[in-house]
């Protein structure tokens, strides 16, 4: 198989330099080497936030109408194109066609949100706000603006952010992961394809050499990451001593309480679909399920029957409902966890090492695992495993669960599985969780609500901002940021204040 050479996208146009440092993309359902990927150092990182200031003077100052077009053409491209972007996340990062397709198709709705970026720009006015005194705001693109993504969601997640960023007139230079990077570059490519001009969107792959760049350049005004939760903390931090606006989504650990009075097969089918979609990759994937007395064994068998019937194999083959995880290395973390979770008591219900494998032996391959009658303090409970294990946790009452969520240092999403609507509207209001969902196991908000965890799994915006939350009852779509802020101007007032 011949390795494919992967490098930058700087100014409209693919990297021509020699890196020093490169590495390596697999195909996680074959265990095989398939790329090898430029990484930068700070050298080119400057170069790409060089093109990202030099287009910002012409970009920023686009009419709306021009921007919009380009939106426009964009989204056309995406979807016609969706089928090639969707396979190219299948072969990096091994999740299967439909999820990825999936992926795409959430991104998408940010593109088409951003499309409505005349009315979303639009500021306001207040006439005689004092004796003589009128009031207006306008909003403004802040300049070049940073990116950071995660490898489970290598279209979606950049999609989240860098729509609305160009749509505001500001300019992209996006850090994605290193795993599966190939993604990113089909993007650059429509995006020109599309007539957005040179340094709007550009494209550095690396690992902490490139991203402390980012966080510490002084051209870059903001920042947006997604990742693990010390990661995120350390962006926040280096970024905001540098001046930035930095948004930064952590980790989580996503509970799913289940009542006595729930329908047991819905729950079921939720929390395996939660559990194991992705293999677990999920920063929304349920990880914990909360069984309240005395539903317990009939949950915990009706999910061990759904377990069996999951097809684990290549994310292409049709057939497969689970795949693989991203390298080797993840794998083996992962696995790490069915030992220690023994070892500190709890029951292996389902050990994935078992499962039936339906691809290339070489692939990094693990089943879906259950393990029961888990508590907090073991490393299966406390930590982000990012992977397909699924703990149950038995609590007495309804109570002992909502605390069992809030004792919990993650506040990401969570959901309750019930058919008493005054115990899901309690519930709504009693957990210190960002956005939840009513018998919705991943309550994801759709692109013109805002999403975000509380606690360690957010630093940014809801603590800068005062805490909000998301609360679904039905099923959720994709989520955005917009990159453009009203400001104040006075005239001939010196300074504008609005109280």
């Amino acid at each position: 198989m011949t390795e494919q050479a992967i490098t930058h996208w700087i100014a409209g146009r693919p990297w021509t330099g020699t890196a020093q440092r490169r590495g390596e993309v697999y195909d996680p359902a074959t265990g095989q080497v398939t790329g090898r990927v430029d990484f930068a150092s700070r050298a080119v990182v400057d170069e790409a936030v060089a093109a990202a200031v030099d287009a910002f003077a012409q970009w920023r100052h686009t009419s709306v109408a021009r921007r919009t077009q380009v939106l426009f053409a964009f989204r056309e491209l995406l979807h016609a194109h969706r089928r090639e972007l969707a396979e190219t996340i299948t072969a990096e990062h091994g999740k299967v066609l439909d999820d990825a397709l999936g992926e795409v198709a959430r991104g998408l709705e940010v593109v088409e949100y951003a499309c409505g970026i005349p009315q979303l720009s639009r500021g306001a006015y207040s006439e005689q706000a004092s004796t003589g005194v009128d009031v207006y705001s306008i909003r403004q693109p802040l300049g070049p603006v940073a990116i950071i993504s995660p490898f489970n969601f290598p279209a979606m997640v950049p999609m989240w952010f860098f729509p609305l960023a160009i749509a505001a007139g500001n300019t992209v230079v996006l850090k994605p992961s290193e795993k599966d990077p190939s993604a990113s570059l089909l993007l650059a490519r429509l995006w020109a394809e599309a007539g957005l001009p040179d340094g709007v969107f550009n494209v550095v792959h690396g690992d902490k050499e490139a991203v402390d760049r980012l966080l510490e350049h002084p051209a870059i005004k903001a920042v947006s990451f997604v990742g693990s939760t010390p990661v995120a903390r350390h962006v926040y931090e280096t970024g905001t001593r540098h001046g930035k606006r930095v948004q930064a989504l952590g980790g989580a650990k996503n509970h799913m309480l289940v009542l006595p009075d729930a329908d047991l097969d819905l729950a079921a089918d939720a929390a395996v679909n939660a559990g194991y979609g992705a293999a677990g990759e999920r920063c929304m994937a349920v990880s914990v399920v909360v069984a309240v007395d005395p539903v317990g064994d009939g949950l915990v068998e009706r999910i061990r029957r759904r377990i069996a019937g999951l097809t684990v194999g290549p994310g292409t083959a049709p057939d497969s409902a689970m795949g693989p995880l991203v390298t080797g290395a993840h794998r083996d973390r992962v696995a790490g966890y069915l030992e220690s979770g023994v070892a500190d008591g709890a029951v292996l219900a389902v050990d994935g090492r078992k499962h039936p494998m339906a691809g290339d032996p070489g692939g990094f391959w693990l089943g879906p695992t259950l393990f029961d009658h888990v508590r907090p303090g073991m490393a299966v409970y406390d930590d982000e495993i990012f992977g397909p294990v699924l703990s149950v946790v038995r609590v007495p009452s309804y109570q002992a669960g909502v605390d069992l969520v809030n004792a919990n240092r993650y506040g990401n999403g969570t959901a309750i599985f019930t058919n008493d609507g005054g115990a899901a509207r309690r519930f709504q209001h009693e957990v210190e969780v960002g956005m939840v969902g009513i018998n919705v196991p991943i309550p994801v908000p759709v692109a013109y609500y805002s999403f975000g965890g509380w606690k360690d799994s957010l630093f940014g915006d809801a603590h800068a901002y005062g805490e909000d939350g998301v609360r679904f009852f039905t099923r959720g779509k994709a989520v955005t940021q917009r990159w453009a802020d009203p400001g104040h101007g006075g005239i001939n007032l010196g300074f504008p204040t609005n109280s």
